[in-house]
């Protein structure tokens, strides 16, 4: 579990095949603070488990599956990557919930400045569009944004400097692909509802010789 706060910028030195895996070394400073092998780090949203470290850098262990569904297997060397620790149940929560279980990736339409700020448009498929909201919450690259405004297949967001500077996302161009997860509390509702319905309609198929048939009388 994740909070989208991200702690620091760590950068993707290597990958390393194996039978049938992969291993990502990744670059790193603070998250490596207290760490030990099989603790959990957000890799651009990714949750990685830590199979080895070292005083500057960590390796974790990447099926090829993730490396299809992110954007971890697009990496390039000494490319900058968002990384968070995993939440400790003293911790404070500045951001939402997050997994670190990437739902899919966007690809970015446009970036562009309005005062202070730096508005992002990303276009997400119509699986993902069903879970966002107006002004919820969403994961970029594992940084915890509330959504602008989702129209149309675009979903807009809003940075403030600190989380445009302290991030990879000040490093996008139209048409790099983020991780995106939206939130969990929108999927868990939406699923609730839909037995709702499918409850309901069940019910409205039941007549008396659907009772008759299976024994009721």
């Amino acid at each position: 579990m994740f909070t989208g706060i991200i702690q620091e910028k760590g950068y993707f030195l290597r990958r390393f095949k194996g039978s049938g895996s992969y291993q990502l070394e990744i670059k790193a400073d603070k998250v490596l603070n207290n760490i030990k092998k099989g603790d959990s780090i957000a890799v651009n949203g990714v949750c990685l488990t830590v199979v080895d470290f070292g005083q500057d850098y960590f390796r974790a262990d990447v099926m090829p599956e993730t490396l299809k569904a992110t954007n971890l297997g697009d990496l390039k060397q000494s490319e900058a990557v968002n990384l968070e620790q995993s939440l400790k149940p003293d911790d404070f929560i500045g951001g939402h919930f997050v997994t670190g279980h990437v739902d899919s990736t966007a690809a970015v339409r446009s970036i562009k400045s309005e005062a202070n700020a730096k508005i992002i448009n990303l276009q997400v498929n119509e699986q993902l569009e069903k879970f966002i909201v107006d002004k919820g919450s969403v994961a970029i690259n594992g940084v915890s944004l509330t959504v602008m405004e989702i129209k149309s297949g675009i979903l807009k967001i809003s940075l403030i400097p600190e989380s445009w500077s302290q991030t990879n996302l000040s490093q996008l161009d139209p048409g790099d692909s983020v991780n995106i997860e939206t939130d969990m509390l929108g999927k868990y509702v939406y699923k609730l509802l839909g037995n709702i319905s499918n409850q309901k309609d069940e019910k409205s198929k039941i007549s008396a010789e659907f009772l008759a048939e299976n024994g009721f009388f």
